[in-house]
């Protein structure tokens, strides 16, 4: 009798162990719009599997709020049972209701999890709601399967990603990368699944779809043709939300500006929204005829109108993963994506701190069309997924172990080990010299390279693509990846078709000169063009006195007079491209003739052309040469011999510099009552011969309300090359960052 009762008792286990790998109870909790859409093709896997799945629902978070749409009622269109709604969310939308949203649904979670008691918990991402999900399924012993682990990108959510990968027992992940991270991150492999991302199970058979052209009239109305439209999609970023702001509003400006159909959804509900809605109304965007603003599309209708558009910006995670399935051009702003993979349809505008750098980042990438990248997907991770669930043994411990690597005795200098150093090739075209150097982002020229600038228009193209490619070829010596070619030029220059329209006297044969176009063709590389004064300014605004200063003023003395001037952290370039012509300002109506055909231009005074003259005039007259001078018969005299005659108390040579100090301080008078900039920086060879004489004319001949004006010398060594450079690494378009 007692042998017939233990074998009954082991059937009867047997038999618990079979039905329970049967019928595992699954719980899918979704919290948003964005996670719904990267977990309905699971659960509409796991509902068609009654055999061996249970499936319970649970919709909490944003939601059950109507000013994000009410989006439970999606979940229930699809067919879905809800098992329980849960009110979680403590409105605010700032840092405190965020912690206080974490809290309720940890409150309030625990009863329906006990209710449920499913054998697997499942939670997608890196929301502070997916937080509390796996901080309470944890605690109370539910095996955890998280869903898109192991990826890097900006904000808090990089840290709520990773903690939810330290609490998870099962980890789904994309990419062969984060695949990797979960592995160095101590993650057991073995229970980890590189599936891909559910969400392109449904994406990739869309753009097969014949409706397209009904779900663009649905949302733009009539006479929106494909291609011709933007999709925005902006969210606050946590962990700088008074920036993340003031980049919203310039994305607006630029939008508007821009003059194209657009389709902006509301940013969720992290800390910020809130007063992102606000910049929206108060810029009239839900009533401008060029907008449509909704709070929610229905994903299927949602990747149609990413998949048709002429541009997506935003600093979405659809940009950088869902919309390279179709080679949608992509503008991604700020550091929110920061460490995505991404594909080549993806422009990144890191510091997008301007609006002329947004407008010129949708001028590049509207209407483009790239190849089609499936690094997040290859539309078959459902059944994966399912498979993967199927093998969970209930038997196994539930305690959590990590694979710690072997410490290792010695480091390997592997090139595998190495990161590459993010750089620039800049190029400065002077009336002397044509020379390209390697700039990394932080500015440190790793190698340069200089030759005579030719004199025809065919042998300086070809020197350029020669020195370029030279340049390109050596920089993987210095492990640096090159993002883009930045030119400086001298004269007038179109910067966003990268022409030069009219140049100075001193380079000859470059007038309508298209530079941007052989150049990226040659090397495959972006390439951005400007005048060199303006890229001396944009060199202090990234590296020197400039950076994190609003309003300033810089102003170059070498062989001619140049500058560049930012008003409102943006670039001047007037109507024409010729703004901030600083040299040739008049500082007298019948002073010495200028090479731009007038008279008294400061140029005639303070350049180092005008100072030649000068000293070749002292020369002649046997007045320039003092004790301690000499000058070799074949060398010709310069602004140099001058200065050093000035110096050894040569009193008309120091009259004349003087002379040049005061007309160069008179311009910068003029500048100063004209732009008001808070700074001014003098930037060249004759800059600091300069500066006192200015400070002391600003003084006396300044207005009281602009005297006020700091007046410095630069410290950078090379602003032409540093500011070409810095065009380059302001957009920064490559893959991983």
């Amino acid at each position: 009798e007692l042998y017939y009762m233990n074998i009954q008792k082991q059937k009867k286990v047997i038999m618990e162990k079979s039905y329970r790998k049967k019928k595992l109870r699954i719980c899918v909790a979704t919290c948003n719009r964005a996670d719904y859409s990267k977990l309905a093709p699971i659960m509409f896997g796991i509902k068609a599997d009654p055999e061996n799945f249970d499936l319970e629902v649970v919709v909490l978070g944003s939601h059950l709020i109507d000013d994000y749409g009410n989006t439970y009622r999606m979940i229930e269109q699809d067919d879905f049972d809800i098992h329980t709604k849960l009110h979680t969310i403590v409105r605010g939308e700032d840092e405190s209701a965020m912690v206080e949203s974490v809290g309720l649904a940890l409150v309030k979670l625990p009863d329906v999890l006990n209710r449920l008691r499913p054998d697997v918990m499942i939670v997608h991402g890196d929301r502070f709601d997916a937080l509390a999900l796996a901080t309470s399924a944890a605690l109370m012993n539910i095996r955890i399967l998280h869903v898109e682990g192991g990826e890097v990108s900006g904000t808090i959510d990089d840290s709520i990603r990773h903690a939810i990968t330290k609490l998870a027992h099962y980890h789904v992940c994309c990419t062969r990368t984060a695949e990797q991270h979960l592995i160095a991150m101590c993650e057991d492999n073995n229970r980890i699944l590189l599936a891909g991302c559910p969400s392109y199970d449904k994406l990739l058979s869309a753009m097969n779809k014949e409706d397209y052209m009904s779900v663009l009239k649905n949302w733009l109305g009539e006479g929106v043709n494909a291609g011709d439209y933007i999709v925005a999609l902006q969210h606050p970023v946590t962990t700088n939300i008074k920036h993340s702001i003031k980049m919203f509003e310039l994305t607006l400006d630029a939008l508007i500006s821009f003059n194209k159909k657009t389709l902006i959804l509301f940013p969720n509900i992290d800390a910020g929204s809130k007063e992102m809605v606000r910049v929206m109304r108060k810029k009239g965007i839900e009533h401008h005829p060029n907008f449509r603003a909704v709070k929610h599309v229905p994903f299927e209708q949602f990747i149609q109108m990413v998949a048709h558009a002429g541009c997506m910006i935003g600093n979405s995670s659809c940009g950088v993963r869902e919309a390279g399935a179709f080679g949608t051009p992509v503008i991604n702003l700020g550091t929110r994506q920061t460490g995505r993979e991404t594909g080549e349809n993806v422009l990144h505008v890191r510091d997008a701190d301007t609006q002329n750098k947004i407008f010129h980042a949708l001028e590049l990438q509207f209407g483009k069309r790239y190849p089609c990248s499936k690094i997040y997907g290859d539309g078959n991770a459902v059944p994966r997924i399912l498979k993967f669930l199927k093998s969970i043994d209930l038997d196994e411990p539930m305690q959590k172990k990590f694979c710690f690597p072997p410490v290792k005795e010695c480091f390997s200098q592997d090139i595998d080990h190495v990161l590459e150093t993010q750089s620039a090739l800049a190029v400065d075209l002077g009336g002397t010299n044509l020379r390209v150097a390697i700039i990394s982002m932080k500015g440190e020229i790793m190698k340069k390279y200089s030759q005579s600038n030719p004199n025809t228009y065919e042998e300086r193209i070809a020197l350029i693509l020669k020195m370029c490619v030279e340049a390109a070829t050596e920089a993987v010596r210095f492990n640096c990846r090159i993002l883009g070619v930045g030119i400086s030029t001298g004269g007038r220059v179109n910067p966003h078709k990268g022409v030069v329209l009219h140049s100075t006297k001193l380079i000859q044969e470059w007038n309508s000169v298209d530079l941007r176009t052989p150049i990226s063709d040659a090397l495959h590389l972006p390439v951005w063009v400007d005048n060199d004064g303006n890229c001396a300014a944009l060199a202090e605004k990234k590296f020197g006195h400039g950076k994190g200063v609003e309003n300033f003023v810089t102003v170059i003395t070498g062989t001619g007079i140049g500058g560049g001037i930012i008003h409102h952290n943006e670039l001047v370039h007037g109507s024409t491209f010729c703004a901030a012509e600083l040299g040739h300002i008049m500082v007298s109506l019948d002073g010495p003739e200028c090479l731009c055909g007038s008279r008294g231009c400061i140029e005639a005074y303070a350049s180092g052309m005008a100072l030649q003259r000068e000293a070749k005039k002292l020369h002649d007259e046997d007045m320039l040469l003092v004790e301690g001078m000499l000058v070799k018969n074949e060398e010709s005299v310069s602004a140099v011999h001058l200065i050093q005659a000035a110096k050894l108390g040569n009193s008309k040579a120091d009259n004349i510099l003087r002379a040049a100090g005061a007309a160069l301080a008179v311009g910068i008078v003029n500048i100063l009552h004209t732009v008001n900039p808070s700074l001014v920086i003098l930037s060249g060879v004759l800059a600091p011969h300069y500066e006192n004489i200015v400070k002391h004319v600003v003084s006396q001949r300044a207005l009281t309300s602009a005297q006020g004006a700091n007046v410095v010398t630069s410290e950078l060594e090379e602003p032409a090359l540093l500011g070409a450079a810095s065009m380059v690494l302001d957009y920064t378009t490559r893959r991983i960052y």
